[in-house]
């Protein structure tokens, strides 16, 4: 079963998907910074749905079908964005469900098991940071040459400088697709890089948006304080921190970071991933985490 809804949420609407049987434990996706639903590949989802689960998907505020606004018309924390996913399991009349988060959604993930710890079966962070992690300073400091306060690697400056590309509008529609898939090489690392795959994936994420600009509004947001880390050793919510190894923005060991501050959690760390969802990693991934949602 798949159907989708504009959800009114705050001050805006959020389109969203459930696909799946309904009486399935419900798992919510919420995609990283500037990501629509579809940072989620259908293969993907696919397989947690035919593994048993009802999956939920939602394009984050400033992106995709969802309600889009120039920033400074109508600014808001990155907290917000995790208001709005809760917004979302209201939407579908869900108490709870198991929440996997996915780099900025990582965050958001850490911000609903602080805040909110009722409305979550279990959390699944992969490729994330934790809190108490000054990462709008790391991309700083990655291309100034200081260290991460915390002695933690920093995001990888080439990869920055690639993804800095976007800010110029492209010339055409595949132009747009030539920039997108060049990203996705850099993020995901060689050794599992489909560039025809990823292509196929960002020519449907332009279609569902309606646009060739790419979203940006998420890095003007502003960040969680990092005091807020502190508070993750008060979770209890059952806890998997997927870590990818070739991970070129949250390289290890923020992984078994983000797993020591959190009671109980366990950390995954998976060979050759990097900070995407190639379809050669579908597999384990979702088996993974189909067993971690298992009721």
């Amino acid at each position: 079963m798949r159907s989708s809804r504009r959800l009114p949420v705050g001050d805006v609407e959020l389109w969203t998907e459930s696909i799946g049987d309904p009486a399935n434990p419900p798992v919510l996706l919420v995609a990283g910074a500037n990501s629509s639903a579809l940072g989620w590949p259908d293969e993907f989802v696919a397989r947690l749905v035919d593994g048993g689960r009802r999956v939920l998907r939602y394009d984050h505020r400033d992106t995709g079908r969802s309600t889009t606004r120039p920033f400074s018309d109508a600014p808001y924390p990155v907290a917000r964005l995790a208001e709005d996913a809760l917004g979302v399991l209201d939407g579908w009349g869900l108490r709870s469900a198991h929440v996997v988060g996915l780099s900025l959604g990582s965050t958001l993930g850490q911000l609903l098991a602080l805040d909110h710890p009722e409305r979550l079966r279990g959390l699944t962070l992969m490729l994330g940071a934790a809190l108490d992690v000054d990462f709008v300073g790391n991309l700083r400091r990655a291309h100034t040459g200081e260290p991460d306060p915390g002695g933690l690697p920093l995001p990888r400056r080439d990869v920055l400088d690639v993804l800095a590309r976007r800010a110029e509008p492209p010339s055409d529609r595949a132009a747009a697709l030539d920039r997108r898939v060049e990203e996705w090489r850099a993020l995901a690392g060689p050794s599992v890089f489909d560039a025809a795959e990823f292509r196929r994936w960002e020519e449907r994420a332009i279609e569902h948006a309606g646009t060739l600009e790419q979203p940006s509004a998420h890095g003007a947001a502003e960040p969680v304080p990092t005091e807020r880390g502190r508070e993750l050793r008060g979770v209890r919510v059952p806890t998997l921190v997927v870590q990818g190894e070739l991970d070129p923005l949250n390289p290890p060991p923020h992984g078994r970071h983000l797993a020591d501050l959190i009671p109980g959690a366990v950390l995954w760390e998976v060979a050759g991933l990097g900070h995407a969802l190639p379809g050669a990693l579908h597999g384990v991934l979702a088996d993974r985490i189909l067993a971690h949602t298992a009721e």
